[in-house]
């Protein structure tokens, strides 16, 4: 047989002195040939490592044997945010020993992402997605649902009834810990480097840094929004500690973000916790590894990937949209960076 070429049916079929009719049969668990006829194609697709062409697998309503992921982040921002990594290890991990892979790509915007959906829908590319960063008015489930495409989405609250289900993680909760533990320690002035405010997940933030200070004249409170690069926290913290009247703790929502605030007080000459306490909405090796080390919400990437990934492979396997899950728990992690605030 020529090589560099694509084995097809009828090489299949020449090799197993059958007709291509009796290897389609064959391949496709349909009834028609004979149970020794069947595996003796089987084992003649081994050997030729064939592979069932897309377009021919989704005419048969076969599954693609894919989930998709789409990252739809400044590039710069993904090879220093260790969530990522620990997020598509987590995927993998739930998708061990079912020979399910993943297909992923990194949008560069919006609609890229969008349209890579419906790519990989028409295609039979995926059969089935996981959606992170919801947004409030989201476009990206209004399509999903549109198309019937099978999807999980990792949140911050259970999906409403007859939606994608979500794995969540109660991000108004998390803040309220930070904040309450904060104001245990004497704190209110409190300033919050988030991240983008269309993100669901950074509006429940800022929504709960709000209300913390509505109810205490003394406790003042204030949002910075950035795009989660080292750079932007850097600016957002040089700003704040450079004020006239200066918060005594910022709360930052990654690590990335955390670490950069943390080289800004350095180079400002603001010690830290002794002058302001610093706090990360996420947990690394990197916010481990500073000195001071840095407090964090402490919660298991990687077996929020896990989940995320068994909950989609039974969506699509399901009829109907499935109940949404829990995340794993958060807990507080208190490190060198917290301290009681000084009069």
């Amino acid at each position: 047989m020529a090589t560099g070429r694509r084995t097809t049916i009828a090489d299949i079929a020449a090799r197993a002195g059958v007709s291509i009719s009796a290897v389609s049969f064959a391949l496709n668990g349909r009834p028609g040939v004979s149970e020794s006829t069947r595996e003796r194609v089987r084992q003649v697709a081994r050997d030729l490592d064939w592979q069932p062409h897309t377009a021919a697998r989704a005419l048969g309503g076969a599954k693609a044997g894919s989930i998709g992921f789409v990252l739809n982040r400044p590039a710069r921002t993904l090879g220093t945010e260790s969530f990522f990594g620990d997020l598509i290890s987590g995927i993998q991990l739930g998708l061990t020993g079912t020979h399910i892979g993943m297909t992923l790509l990194v949008a560069r915007d919006a609609e890229e992402e969008l349209e890579t959906y419906r790519d990989w829908w028409r295609g039979h590319r995926v059969d089935g997605v996981i959606v992170i960063d919801p947004r409030r008015d989201d476009d990206r489930l209004r399509l999903l649902a549109e198309l019937g495409m099978p999807s999980v989405v990792v949140g911050s609250h259970p999906s409403p009834a007859g939606a994608a289900p979500s794995v969540w993680i109660d991000d108004s909760d998390a803040t309220d810990t930070v904040l309450r533990y904060l104001r245990a320690l004497g704190h209110r002035r409190i300033a919050h480097v988030s991240g983008p405010p269309e993100f669901e997940h950074t509006a429940l933030r800022i929504d709960r840094v709000r209300a913390f200070a509505g109810g205490d004249p003394d406790d003042r409170t204030e949002s910075v929004p950035t795009d989660y690069s080292a750079e932007a926290g850097a600016a957002a913290t040089r700003r704040l500690l450079s004020a006239a009247t200066r918060p005594t703790a910022i709360v930052f929502d990654n690590d990335v973000l955390a670490v950069a605030g943390l080289g800004v007080a350095s180079e400002m000459g603001v010690r830290v916790p002794q002058d302001v306490s610093i706090v990360s909405f996420d947990d690394s090796a990197m916010i481990r590894l500073v000195r001071p080390a840095i407090t964090s919400l402490t919660r298991d990437t990687v077996e929020l990937g896990q989940r995320a990934a068994v909950l989609l492979r039974e969506q699509i396997e399901s009829d109907a949209p499935l109940p949404s899950r829990p995340g794993p728990e958060l807990t507080l992690s208190v490190r060198e960076s917290t301290a009681r605030a000084t009069p």
